[in-house]
């Protein structure tokens, strides 16, 4: 969430939080990624992913270098309360003529810069101890209108999410259920194309019965956006272990099939239609920025924690990059459905009845546990974008308005598409795009200047990013620019066309 300060919880090992980080960014994304490689060429895609985890590694370090400064300041902020209590004990004691020469010492010291303090008796001043989040920095660093263009971003990409998911379990269930009777029987990954109106079961056609099951999805899951959910231990450990082992079967029995020369796939050098659906889905699948302060705050030592993100990367990449290889060169390229578990369920590529059913449910489980959450996320920070100090919200507005409003949008969104490669291609280059390198840029930049103002120029923050020169800020920030207007006049050309 993009709240405030709060816990840091159960402090953990750096190689722990190296296993969460890889589990929090391999997710729905990953599922898409075959079918973008293959509409955008296999040089291109590989070229494009590398790039791109490069460019989302910086901004990392450069969210986890505001959060220090944030770290920072709150301890700055809290020497100084305890000085102006201190100062109000002693006014309120009487002062003597030893006072007198005291005070006078003191509003020296006041004179040096604060670098001195940290110096003497605060050496980890910059330590990250507490969790801050993005929403926070941005309050500290941004001005008001910073700060709400923050929440305009970030509520946009969690309406992106929810629609993705509201779309994703309805199609698994309609693809399985209807290839699951009548004639269709096994057929979903056999390359067969099938309209929206084609029949399903008897008179029900294929849209009626993704709508039913998105109706189902949101009677089942929609009221808990009305409370208060949060993930437990236990349902993250089972949501990681059915995603691994989902991945872990789908890179065997592809490499299986191109071991045995069943291999389909053909695919093309480069397409460059294709690039505007691939930078979605690289930036959607490369997504961490807005969850590092949960990540980061519990690990227990951080001195290296720049080249333990930097190791996540490196194996995030190599395993995109296995799983999107073979996927294109064991089926051919007008095969391979938006969400890949899908190609699985074809009794040609695996016999047995359990993996079929548990490849092509497989988004269902996970993603349906995850619903919930984003949508509860979504809705405080509708909370927060609209609150006033001091001030509440009527029991309507707070119980009925805000969770009607984070809800209805992605489902009605659900409800008109579910091209889910388009989903996650938009997402990932508008809202994803702001949050992954626009705004980890700003805070970076931001917090420096800050950390001078209030620490002195020859402040050195301890997790100062390894891209510390300007340049790299910059360069970050054209680059966000440019795609925002590389992505738009894409699809205009595109609709032009059309």
């Amino acid at each position: 969430m993009a709240g405030g300060i709060t816990d840091t919880g159960e402090l953990y090992s750096p190689y722990v939080g190296l296993v969460y980080m890889f589990n929090l960014i391999v997710g729905t994304g990953a599922l898409t990624m075959p079918k973008a490689f293959a509409t955008a060429g296999w040089l291109v895609s590989l070229v494009l992913l590398m790039f791109l985890g490069f460019m989302s590694y910086m901004t990392t370090t450069f969210v986890v270098e505001a959060m220090a400064a944030a770290n920072a300041q709150l301890r700055w902020k809290r020497m100084e309360k305890r000085k102006e209590d201190d100062e109000d004990e002693d006014s309120s004691s009487g002062v003597s003529d030893s006072d007198v020469l005291l005070q006078d010492g003191y509003e020296r010291a006041e004179t040096r810069p604060i670098l001195s303090v940290q110096r003497r008796g605060s050496p980890n001043i910059f330590e990250i101890t507490e969790r801050v989040e993005m929403g926070q920095m941005a309050s500290m660093f941004f001005n008001k209108v910073g700060v709400n263009l923050f929440y305009f971003c970030i509520i946009i990409y969690l309406y992106g999410d929810l629609a993705i998911y509201a779309a994703a379990v309805p199609v698994s269930l309609m693809q399985v259920t209807c290839s699951a009777t009548g004639n269709h029987s096994c057929s979903v990954g056999d390359g067969t194309k099938y309209n929206d109106t084609d029949k399903c079961w008897g008179p029900i056609r294929r849209i009626d019965a993704y709508r039913l099951y998105l109706a189902a999805f949101t009677l089942l899951l929609g009221p808990f956006t009305f409370f208060n959910v949060q993930k437990t231990k236990y349902l993250q450990i089972m949501t990681s272990l059915m995603r691994w082992i989902a991945f872990i079967l789908m890179i065997i029995l592809a490499l299986i099939r191109i071991s045995r020369g069943q291999a389909e796939g053909h695919p093309s050098v480069a397409q460059l239609s294709g690039i505007r659906n691939l930078f979605g889905v690289c930036v959607y699948s490369f997504m961490c920025q807005h969850s590092l302060p949960s990540l980061i705050t519990p690990i227990s030592k951080k001195k290296h924690v720049n080249k333990l993100v930097l190791l996540d990367y490196i194996l995030i990449l190599a395993f995109y990059s296995l799983l999107s290889f073979t996927a294109i060169y064991c089926f051919r390229n007008d095969t391979l459905m938006d969400m890949y578990t899908l190609n699985f369920t074809n009794c040609e590529i695996i016999n047995v009845a359990f993996i079929r059913y548990f490849l092509g449910l497989f988004p269902v489980f996970t993603i349906s546990t995850n619903f919930p959450i984003i949508a509860v996320t979504l809705r405080n920070n509708w909370k927060t974008l609209f609150h006033r100090e001091g001030g509440t919200y009527p029991w309507v507005v707070d119980r009925i308005v805000f969770p009607a409003i984070t809800l209805i949008p992605p489902v009605l969104v659900a409800f008109c598409t579910h091209d889910l490669e388009s989903l996650v291609g938009i997402t990932g280059a508008y809202a994803g795009n702001g949050i992954q390198y626009l705004i980890p840029a700003f805070l970076a930049y931001c917090s420096r200047k800050d950390t001078q103002l209030v620490f002195g120029s020859g402040t050195v923050n301890k997790h100062l990013s390894p891209f510390r020169h300007t340049f790299w800020i910059v360069f970050v920030l054209i680059w966000g620019f440019s795609c925002f207007v590389f992505v738009t006049a894409n699809i205009v050309l595109s609709e032009s066309k059309l």
